[in-house]
């Protein structure tokens, strides 16, 4: 237990800091430094941390730091006792010379311990180790700090005290002013980017009571700030100040509004200010004409505004600000706000406007001008391939109208790529194309998918709305993973650019949770016919690997949702190819594992097909008059009444039953085992017993590979 402690505080004053990074560099500062510390034994592992991270500084307060830490017992090995002492056991030179380098002379030799090193016996020099002073582990650990810092793009700057003022060159991720290092009320003399640690630190740039803001002692920094610096220094505790703020200006809005719930841009607000101060600002109303998720990006990416809806989640006129000043009369403020959102939904009206004056079926020429690949040719081709995927899968599910539909919204899928909207807000993909397709008039089905078809476009997404949505989605993932695949554009590691992991998991979910009668080799194999006369498109590439990438897509998904290796591995080795019945299989499965007949059968199972790996001329086949041992007869007795109820129930889609049912072959397989020599000397009883076990491995495995759930 270190005892003697004061609470440590470090700052870092720097120039406005980037703000998507923000919280992520202020939490690595802190833990870096709380961290070595504790290394160093001038902290313990529990003391508390406080994060500090606000535009102009990054701090962090660690409780129960010592002032130095406690010595150490270091054992250092020398060498072998055969090397270092002769026969007579006197130390040898090489013993004296190592003992030299370590400051101790031949009177430490009797005091040198032996233990053994692996196989010999080795000497050991123990002596102790003085405990780190808190200026030198400080120095070390703020070093540690910044040298480990997330910094998005580091800026270099030259320093402007010291005896040659701009000739020394430091960087940093922005220029650093002020080091504050404190423990308890004493400055510990530490450096850092050409600052020396001092107690002050600066509040507001213009709100600030006192400037500078001299620290009292470690735990007064936050404090002090607030009051008088007018800094709220914690992130966390300013985005709290921020997040009540919203609510409470939109209560006072009345009506059900509420700040739209967006914790990225939350996070951003709260890295660009160091003393919120949320007011309601307003725009006309004529503006609401124009798609709320139009003008809804347009506030938040490029104002960084809090846009009001009403209970219904529809746009309102009103919107909040987050203010870095608090003046007594905000109308100016206000005004100010009100006049630079005003250009932005006027554009976004404008653009509207305009793109409604050419239909969506107009532009899809224009897509042929617009380079999807360099090797798969443009979005126009593109388009082509995947009506052709899309009218081919909705003629597997569904009727004509199915497949017309499907067929117009994979053609008109990708227009709204060409529209003015779109082209200033690429975001708005997919979701103009739905509007556009409602003013021409199309039907809700067509203009739905047009929007879907990017579903889903994250973990945890939501899929197509309607049956059009989900084959118009299918088919645009499967020419993306296809086309990729069939060109040997593969991810690798963490790059993934066209982000074909995560087409893969879409068309998992959707063949599953839509439950849809397709079967997956046959849906790459025909994707992969419409990439015919493609210079260097591999088709074999295009299936074999494709299939086999997305069914450990599909493993990994399946053990994130809590199914056991060897349950998945099971269920996934015969490469079911109808994705839908993956979930029936795992539960049959699980269901299975859970009978008491379960692990002899698994064994078994595996024990038959290693025998058959090894007999390769089996066949499935077996004559029952070559069959003697009453064992032998015994089991053939058994599988003739059993296999026709577990085929029966596997057919009907009921796989548990089907399992269930087989799991009364044990016993007969067991004494068939104990009983029958299965490589009998003549060859047409060995072949005959080859063909019964062949038999039985197929009746049980059309589940699962049962033998993978042998321990």
């Amino acid at each position: 237990m270190i005892t003697n402690t004061k609470n440590l505080l470090v700052e870092l004053f720097v120039e406005e800091l980037p703000p998507k990074a923000l919280k992520k560099l202020g939490d690595a500062f802190a833990g870096v430094l709380r961290d070595q510390l504790v290394a160093l034994g001038l902290a313990e592992a529990g003391a508390v941390l406080t994060s500090y991270a606000s535009p102009r500084r990054l701090g962090a307060h660690l409780t129960n730091v010592v002032a130095q830490a406690a010595d150490k017992a270091v054992s250092q090995k020398l060498m072998p006792v055969a090397v270092g002492l002769d026969a007579a056991g006197n130390a040898t030179p090489a013993l004296l010379k190592r003992l030299g380098a370590l400051g101790a002379d031949a009177s430490a030799v009797p005091t040198l311990k032996r233990a053994l090193d692996g196989k010999a016996e080795a000497l050991f020099y123990e002596s102790t180790a003085k405990g780190a002073t808190l200026a030198e582990g400080l120095q070390k650990a703020l070093a540690e700090a910044i040298a480990k810092l997330p910094i998005p793009k580091v800026m270099s700057y030259q320093l402007e005290n010291g005896e040659l003022p701009g000739w020394t060159s430091v960087s940093f991720v922005r220029p650093a002013h002020g080091l504050v290092a404190l423990h308890g009320g004493d400055v510990v003399p530490v450096e850092a980017l050409g600052l020396t640690a001092g107690r002050e630190t600066h509040g507001h740039r213009f709100e600030a009571k006192v400037d500078p803001v001299v620290l009292r002692d470690a735990s007064s920094y936050a404090l002090q700030l607030e009051e008088e610096g007018a800094v709220i220094a914690g992130f966390d505790a300013r985005r709290t100040e921020i997040a009540r703020q919203l609510a409470q200006a939109a209560a006072k809005v009345g009506g059900g509004a509420k700040p739209i719930d967006d914790d990225a841009l939350l996070d951003e607000v709260t890295a660009l200010v160091e003393r919120p101060n949320v007011l309601i600002c307003s725009f006309e109303r004529e503006f609401l004409d124009v798609p709320q998720e139009c003008l809804i990006l347009t506030m938040k990416a490029n104002q960084k505004y809090f846009p009001l809806l009403d209970a219904a989640d529809k746009l309102t006129n009103q919107f909040l600000v987050v203010s870095n000043i608090s003046p007594d009369d905000a109308s100016a403020v206000i005004g100010g706000n009100e006049r630079v959102v005003r250009p932005r939904l006027a554009d976004a009206k404008f653009f509207f406007d305009q793109d409604r004056k050419k239909s969506l079926a107009s532009r899809v020429e224009s897509l042929g001008k617009v380079v999807y690949h360099n090797k798969l040719g443009t979005q126009g081709e593109r388009v082509t391939r995947v009506m052709h995927i899309a009218r081919t899968i909705a003629e597997q599910l569904g009727d004509g109208t199915l497949a017309a539909q499907a067929t117009q919204a994979a053609q008109l899928a990708k227009a709204d790529l060409v529209t003015d909207m779109v082209g200033e807000f690429p975001e708005l993909q997919g979701t103009m194309g739905r509007y556009y397709a409602l003013h021409d008039g199309l039907a809700v089905d067509v203009a739905d998918a047009i929007e879907d078809h990017y579903k889903p476009r994250f973990a945890g997404d939501t899929l197509p709305r309607g049956e059009v949505g989900v084959v118009v989605a299918l088919a645009d993932k499967l020419e993306t993973l296809v086309g990729m695949f069939g060109i040997g554009n593969l991810p690798t590691g963490d790059r993934d650019p066209f982000a074909l992991r995560r087409h893969a998991l879409g068309v998992v979910r959707m063949l599953i949770e839509k439950d849809l009668l397709l079967d997956l080799k046959a849906l790459l194999i025909g994707t992969a016919a419409v990439f015919q006369g493609i210079d260097g498109f591999d088709r074999d590439r295009a299936v074999v690997d494709l299939e086999g990438f997305i069914l450990d897509r599909l493993a990994g998904s399946l053990r994130e949702q809590g199914a056991s290796a060897q349950e998945v591995d099971a269920v996934l080795a015969p490469q079911p190819q109808r994705l839908g019945d993956v979930p029936k299989l795992l539960a049959a499965v699980r269901a299975f594992a859970a009978l008491p007949e379960a692990p002899a059968l698994a064994a078994a199972n595996k024990r038959i097909g290693n025998i058959l790996k090894k007999s390769p001329e089996a066949d499935a086949h077996v004559s029952p008059v070559l069959l003697q041992e009453p064992a032998e007869k015994s089991l053939h007795d058994a599988m003739e009444r059993i296999l026709p109820a577990a085929d029966a129930q596997f057919e009907a889609g009921d796989y548990t039953a089907s399992l269930q049912t087989l799991a009364a072959l044990r016993a007969p397989v067991d004494a068939f085992f104990d009983g029958v020599m299965v490589n009998a000397e003549q060859l047409d009883l060995r072949l005959n017993r080859l063909g019964l076990l062949k038999l039985l491995h197929g009746a049980m495995n059309r589940v699962a590979l049962l033998e993978r759930l042998a321990a």
